[in-house]
């Protein structure tokens, strides 16, 4: 029991003490806040929307930020900043659950190359060459061709993109602590397999792979972005947005709010999580820091 007792307040005093080390990082802490409000924000979309996101006014179309609609309007005058906020929950969804189905399988296939080593790390290897030898974004749009457009098929292709590189990021953590004493210590107490990858390597190799993680998820929402904007990820009337840059893109002379706004609201989102992810990468492991 004491030994528990022991573990849990490791595991707590090491969460306590890379959230100390990370706000140091003021540019972190400003990532980190400038998203915790971009999710206050989509969350309570109903409650703070003036408009709904497909409410339309033709008298109001093509107005540009007032009081009234502090982004504008667009062609079919609706409210730009109404369909920003409904339009996040989407895109960033999108991204969290994209990286975390990337996580979770590249954990599962990572642990067992990188663990059992030989002739199952050099089939699972070469597996992962051949997904990664097609450049990442027409990975995506291959698969979303395939499976078809909408918010779960666009997820899906996603994620099947990130795979590898969770995957090896994993195997080489997996390979320079496979050979630690602990392990060989577990292994010469008869540990099954499972337990040895699940209580011992995978929590030992996991800080390079949540730093990798809050990166791939900016990632993420630009390839969703992407997809929408081409036509293979979320269509219209829902207000992702890549949707919203790719309906607006023609009226980018004549009425450039409507194009700066989803822009302007993608950049802030990646330019917060990369903030993050630089934050979390020092208080991990601080010999990183520049």
């Amino acid at each position: 029991m004491a030994g528990k007792t022991q573990i849990k307040i490791k595991k707590k005093s090491e969460f306590m003490r890379t959230l100390k080390q990370m706000s140091y990082n003021k540019l972190a802490v400003f990532g980190a806040i400038v998203f915790a409000i971009e999710l206050i924000l989509v969350i309570l979309a109903p409650l703070i929307a003036p408009y709904g996101y497909a409410e339309m006014d033709m008298a109001a179309a093509y107005q540009p930020p007032s009081w009234a609609h502090l982004c504008g309007t667009d062609d079919l005058g609706r409210d730009i900043f109404s369909r920003l906020l409904y339009g996040g929950r989407y895109s960033i969804t999108m991204g969290i659950f994209s990286i975390g189905i990337s996580v979770m399988l590249g954990i599962i296939i990572g642990s067992t190359a990188g663990y059992f080593g030989g002739k199952v790390d050099n089939i699972i290897m070469r597996f992962l060459d051949i997904i990664q030898s097609l450049p990442g974004m027409l990975l995506t749009i291959v698969i979303s061709a395939v499976l078809g457009s909408g918010y779960i098929n666009t997820i899906l292709s996603l994620s099947v993109n990130g795979i590898p590189g969770q995957a090896r990021m994993l195997r080489a953590q997996m390979m320079r602590v496979r050979g630690s004493e602990y392990i060989e210590a577990a292994e010469s107490i008869n540990c099954s397999k499972f337990r040895i990858i699940a209580k011992h390597l995978i929590p030992n190799s996991f800080s390079p792979l949540i730093v990798q993680a809050t990166m791939g998820v900016a990632n993420m929402i630009i390839m969703a972005a992407g997809l929408s904007f081409i036509g293979l990820g979320v269509q219209p009337p829902a207000s992702e947005w890549g949707a919203m840059l790719s309906g607006s893109r023609q009226f980018i002379r004549s009425s450039p709010h409507m194009v700066f706004f989803p822009g302007l609201a993608i950049a802030i989102t990646i330019l917060a999580l990369n903030l993050m992810g630089d934050g979390l990468r020092d208080a991990l492991d601080p010999k990183l820091k520049r």
